[in-house]
């Protein structure tokens, strides 16, 4: 009789009958490589989610740990206090300009005693300095300053300067509506620049003469008298 051939199946190191493509039941070895798989997927994606958190912290210039507005543990600088604004200085007052003399308000007036003298009078010439404005006002009313001019039409009678023996500053404060007055007696005589020698005496007889005050550049209004 001749020799059967051996019916039974083989066995392979993975199981019995187990093929490439066959349907047999999967080994414990397998399992665990996939439960490790599965592990390492998951820690690297959660590794991923925290990389990508902390690199968006930073472009956003925060901290990953931090949270808004934690100020417990904090090592930078304390923040300052609120400036408090200032208070508004009071505007300088503007000063206001003190009133001076008006020196055009300083007026000269001449006058004499009388309208008219008799042959054995001598005419009081009367310097007179106003101050007509509303503030005090200082005038020099010395002989430097002051001239009695007597003339006749084109003639020249009388100058108290001619003849002045010296020449003296007297500057005196005038108050608002105030006068100074200077008086100066004429002995009818004439007069040359320089005190020149003149024997000529004014003429009498109902002559009439004109009296003009000076004080500096300031001259008065006419004063006219007569000579009898």
């Amino acid at each position: 009789m001749g020799r059967q051939g051996n019916s039974s199946p083989r066995k392979t190191a993975s199981g019995y009958g187990a093929g490439s493509g066959g349907s047999g039941k999967t080994s414990a070895a397998v399992y665990r490589r996939r439960r490790l798989f599965v592990g390492v997927a998951l820690l690297v994606a959660v590794a991923l989610g925290l990389g990508g958190f902390a690199v968006s912290g930073a472009f956003s210039g925060k901290h990953a740990s931090s949270t808004d507005g934690a100020t417990d543990g904090a090592t930078g600088p304390a923040s300052s206090p609120a400036a408090t604004p200032s208070e508004p200085q009071a505007a300088t007052p503007t000063p206001t300009p003190t009133p001076s003399c008006n020196q055009n308000l300083v007026t000269v007036s001449a006058s004499t005693d009388k309208a008219a003298y008799g042959p054995d009078e001598s005419p009081l010439l009367s310097l007179k300095v106003t101050n007509g404005g509303t503030m005090p006002c200082e005038v020099n009313i010395g002989t430097s300053q002051m001239e009695y001019l007597i003339t006749s039409g084109a003639d020249r009678i009388f100058s108290s300067r001619d003849c002045q023996a010296k020449s003296d500053d007297l500057v005196k404060t005038i108050a608002p509506g105030a006068s100074e007055t200077a008086n100066m007696p004429w002995p009818r005589n004439r007069t040359l620049e320089g005190c020149s020698p003149i024997e000529a005496k004014p003429g009498a007889g109902g002559a009439y003469y004109i009296f003009t005050a000076k004080l500096g550049a300031k001259a008065s209004p006419k004063a006219v008298f007569q000579l009898n």
